[in-house]
């Protein structure tokens, strides 16, 4: 109870991270919604997996009761990288990387130069700061700004930051930034966390990081193999980085993290076959994406947000995305919200890039919806 001599309580400061729901993600679009719906709320390449690649997991069934052995997709995806093993760490989806990341923060060898709080550049995938506030981290966001076309300032990012986890290219922008600005962030004693996750969406691989792994210290490079193959259901993905850093986070990980199916389709995703596969799909996704923004300009109430996006996504801006969202299900297409990530705002929502033939038909009904 106060007393008339008590001073009055300070009034609370303001929160400078205005509540996001991070656990939101594209799949929630298509969640019971009692109607089949066309996706461009999900990244994850239509048509897939291919039919070879269900050949090798169909393949694997066979050796279940075994259990799982990780040692040649270990092999596959050093070779595929020309690192060493001991810098490859398989994981259930990249998703899972960053918790073990997360819980491994402060106990990752070289011991940190640079303690400040970890630093999320956002807007991005919401998972990294999920598990770092999850593991108990307090976390700075830098927010790029939809006037500077969402690029990265490297200056920026607090000098003070132990780590600093980027996505390259980003979503839900599309920005793809250039890998010396990048590295540019590394520091002695940082972790440089890059999510390369739509990495090979992007025609060559350009700008990828994961070269650098093993010469430049604290560079930790993370993909994902569900997007370009069709493998969300199946939970598999990779993390590269310094021996020390693997080690570390191997640690963190049950035994026997990856299923004996997953530790297939990684090694069979590591093919020169499937690697060109994957570089020509890239180029149809470019083509199918610069058509999708030839649509978009005739559009007079939906603007892209970056002049140059290379994500198998883009991110549009409408002043009544809300509405627009719910009057596209309504015509049969589902859309990601963008309200749902650091630094964006209701007026956003991404699309992911889809064939010619369905961004036609998407596009007549966005006129129907109000955004012509």
């Amino acid at each position: 109870m106060l007393t008339p001599a008590d001073p009055p309580p300070a009034p609370p400061r303001p929160d400078p991270h205005p509540v996001h729901d991070l656990g939101h993600h594209g799949d929630a679009e298509l969640l019971d919604t009692g109607r089949e719906l066309t996706d461009l709320a999900v990244n994850v390449r239509a048509g897939t997996p291919p039919d070879w690649l269900r050949e090798v997991l169909a393949g694997s069934l066979s050796g279940l009761a075994a259990y799982p052995d990780g040692r040649a997709a270990h092999r596959a995806v050093a070779v595929r990288h020309g690192l060493p093993e001991e810098c490859v760490l398989l994981t259930a989806g990249a998703a899972e990387a960053f918790v073990l990341l997360a819980r491994a923060l402060g106990r990752i060898s070289p011991p940190a130069r640079v303690a400040g709080p970890p630093v999320v550049v956002h807007p991005q995938f919401t998972e990294p700061e999920a598990a770092l506030r999850a593991a108990g981290h307090p976390v700075r966001r830098v927010l790029l700004r939809a006037g500077d076309g969402f690029r990265l300032a490297p200056g920026d990012v607090p000098e003070d930051a132990a780590m600093v986890i980027a996505g390259n290219p980003t979503n839900p922008t599309s920005v793809l930034h250039p890998a010396d600005d990048l590295l540019s962030l590394a520091r002695p004693g940082r972790l440089l966390v890059v999510d390369e996750a739509f990495i090979d969406a992007v025609p060559g691989e350009e700008q990828s990081l994961a070269g650098a792994v093993g010469s430049v210290p604290g560079l930790v490079v993370l993909r994902s193999l569900t997007k370009t193959w069709g493998l969300a259901g199946l939970r598999i993905g990779y993390l590269l980085a310094g021996p020390e850093t693997v080690t570390a986070l191997a640690r963190e990980q049950p035994l026997w993290p990856v299923s004996s199916p997953a530790l297939a389709a990684a090694s069979a995703c590591c093919t020169a076959r499937a690697l060109a596969e994957a570089d020509e799909a890239a180029r149809r996704t470019a083509e199918d994406r610069r058509y999708l923004l030839e649509r978009l300009d005739a559009l007079t109430a939906l603007r892209t947000a970056t002049p140059d996006p290379r994500g198998p996504f883009v991110l549009v801006r409408h002043p009544d995305a809300a509405a627009l969202r719910l009057r596209l299900r309504e015509r049969g297409f589902a859309v990601r919200r963008g309200d749902t990530f650091p630094g964006l705002g209701p007026q956003w929502l991404r699309l992911a890039v889809r064939d010619r033939e369905t961004t036609g038909r998407f596009v007549s009904a966005a006129v129907e919806a109000g955004a012509g």
